[in-house]
């Protein structure tokens, strides 16, 4: 009987044993990967702001787009409620905010479904090589089919004029609400129009006409998806998004 304790008692000690070293050895990889992690989200992040400014070189490499994002793009945030620039740290994530009740609030109505959204937000402004802001990137999200899909809106200096609708995240079906990604399908956003007579009058509709300056092609066979789209835009563009800041463009300033 003894013997058979003792032989448990060691078949436990080991398994204890090598669940402590995997343990260890997990969250040592973990901590060491941990900065190379953050370091190719930021990368990916210069990326596709870089595609929405329009700057983005294929075959780019990533130090090529460090250098590229560091020169010509510039970081502010914005009080969402005011329009107005004020600042924050550095790493300031307006995701992270929205989760906190004090620096957030909730969307009244919440038309794209994204709950909470931060107090103020990050722009991206995009300098020509005279330093003059050519465009204004904004970060915008909202649920889709399937969960959220975020999303780079550029848009002209004239606050106005459509340049860039960048998807870069997001869940949506393949082939179908999954096209938010397709070049052609983003192509069709250049040159169109935000506002009419300072209401938000973009529009994403089936058999778009391609001259009408205020219309999009919604996504074959992906109603959701489109309706998801068209939700976070007017949400964003909106007064409780970046409506007064678009109003007061102080990038003029």
């Amino acid at each position: 009987m003894s013997a058979k304790k003792e032989t448990l008692g060691k078949t436990v000690g080991i398994v204890v044993a090598v669940c402590l070293v995997c343990s260890i050895v997990v969250s040592t990889a973990a901590v060491g990967l941990r900065s190379q992690q953050n370091a190719n989200a930021l990368l990916d992040k210069q990326t596709n702001i870089l595609q929405a400014a329009g700057m983005l070189d294929a075959g780019a490499t990533p130090n090529q787009i460090r250098e590229k994002y560091n020169t010509f793009v510039e970081q502010r945030f914005v009080d969402l409620e005011s329009g107005q620039y004020v600042e924050r740290d550095a790493d300031y994530d307006m995701y992270r905010a929205a989760r906190d009740p004090e620096q957030s609030i909730k969307p009244q109505p919440d038309s794209a479904g994204i709950q909470r959204r931060a107090n103020v937000a990050s722009v991206y402004l995009i300098k020509d090589d005279a330093g003059e802001v050519s465009r204004i990137i904004l970060p915008v999200h909202g649920s889709g089919l399937w969960n959220l899909m975020y999303a780079f809106l550029a848009v002209d200096s004239d606050g106005n004029t459509v340049r860039e609708l960048v998807y870069y995240d997001h869940k949506e079906t393949p082939g179908l609400g999954g096209e938010v990604q397709n070049p052609q399908w983003q192509a069709l956003w250049d040159g169109k129009k935000l506002y009419d007579d300072g209401e938000v009058a973009i529009q994403v509709t089936k058999n778009a006409s391609a001259s009408n300056p205020y219309t999009v092609d919604a996504l074959s066979g992906a109603t959701l998806t489109s309706n998801g789209v068209q939700a976070t835009l007017e949400y964003w563009l909106g007064q409780e998004g970046f409506g007064p800041y678009l109003q007061k463009q102080p990038w003029k300033s």
